[in-house]
């Protein structure tokens, strides 16, 4: 195999790949990404048996081939070169040499046939959208992913694609995100769980106009662009989410959300390591927002305004769950949705774009008794 590539491209196209690549990898070749000639440019392939990345670069074939080449090795010799020709000879030894007008290199690769097969999904059902709503539908939902082993179906995220509207869902148990977009539609109902690092690596690799999503039973596949994807799912059984958000809450408070964040922020500095816990007391449009951490005599109290006019009512929230969920509402406001203190509470932008929709619940904790 003989070929010639940009530095700069080659090291854009082994960093598109490299996060399939494991750190420490149960079989030597899965520390190598694959090079090979296809329809006159070099595609390069990675994976860890679960995640596999495919990314497409411009190069000058001299000589078709291919070679599985150690990954972290090269990528870091190219990360310190500027931007020159590379020149690479591979002979039927898989030695590995390479070539800059700096300096020459030598590698020594591994046979082409003993990298694993990565799945094709010709079979699929393809789901064509765009990169923007993929990475949209993937921020809003990821940061609210289990991180419990006990729990797999809820280590990511669960789409819901249907003829009319898909909805994206993600819960750890305490915190809960349903996003849902009429923008992205299939032509049959399709749900799957796709684990939280191969959406991770999408948010970093998917980019361009256009992205096709292709599932079958085991796998999904996110193409966009020079850029391929392809994930093992979780076959498992996503919890009943439906079940656990009110439906019957009559307490709404609306409020400006900066200013809410960076309020739980700092009273939240005196909360209880431990717990982390903090308490909303609601009154007639104000809103305090109080935590005392006893072990350090410490305690904070702040009210601001709000828009509230029913009954006071005073609960109770982990204080990190909150700020989460408030700093993925983009709206300048918030409305809450409450019915009684033991209850989840729903958050809400004041104002929602036409074609989505976003729900957050949190979990309320039980309050200590302190006055």
């Amino acid at each position: 195999m003989k070929f010639s590539v940009s530095s700069n491209e080659l090291n854009k196209g082994l960093s598109a790949v490299i996060g399939a690549v494991p750190s420490k990898a149960t079989l030597p070749i899965l520390e190598t990404i694959l090079f090979e000639s296809e329809d006159g440019k070099l595609k390069l392939t990675a994976t860890d048996l679960e995640i596999s990345i495919i990314e497409y670069i411009n190069a000058d074939i001299e000589e078709e081939g291919a070679v599985a080449i150690p990954a972290r090795r090269l990528l870091e010799t190219l990360r310190q070169l500027p931007n020159i020709p590379v020149f690479f000879v591979v002979d039927d030894r898989k030695n590995i040499n390479f070539r800059t007008d700096k300096g020459t290199y030598k590698l020594v690769g591994d046979d082409a046939d003993e990298f694993p097969e990565v799945p094709t999904l010709d079979d699929g059902t393809t789901i064509s959208t765009t990169a923007d709503l993929m990475h949209n539908a993937i921020h809003k939902t990821l940061f609210a992913v289990s991180s419990d082993d006990l729990r797999p179906a809820m280590m990511g995220v669960y789409f819901q694609i249907g003829t009319d509207e898909s909805k994206f869902v993600a819960t750890d148990g305490h915190r809960l995100v349903k996003y849902t977009n009429r923008d992205i539609t299939a032509d049959n109902d399709v749900n799957f769980i796709v684990p939280d690092k191969a959406l991770s690596l999408i948010q970093k690799t998917i980019e361009g106009d256009n992205c096709d999503l292709t599932v079958t039973e085991d796998h999904a596949r996110f193409k966009s662009g020079s850029t391929i994807v392809i994930t093992r799912l979780i076959n498992e059984q996503y919890p009943n989410y439906d079940s656990v958000i009110p439906r019957d809450n009559d307490k709404f408070l609306t409020i400006n959300k900066e200013q809410i964040l960076s309020t739980v922020k700092r009273v939240s500095i005196f909360s209880s390591t431990t717990t982390r816990q903090i308490r909303l007391q609601l009154g007639s449009d104000k809103l305090t927002i109080r935590a005392e951490d006893l072990d350090m005599s410490s305690e904070a109290k702040e009210t601001i305004e709000c828009e509230y006019s029913n009954d006071e009512m005073e609960i109770g929230f982990n204080a990190k769950y909150l700020g989460d969920v408030l700093s993925n509402i983009d709206d300048d406001e918030v409305t809450f949705e409450f019915s009684s203190p033991n209850r989840a509470g729903i958050v809400k932008p004041s104002e929602e774009n036409e074609n989505e929709d976003i729900l957050m619940l949190v979990m309320p904790v039980m309050l200590n008794s302190y006055a």
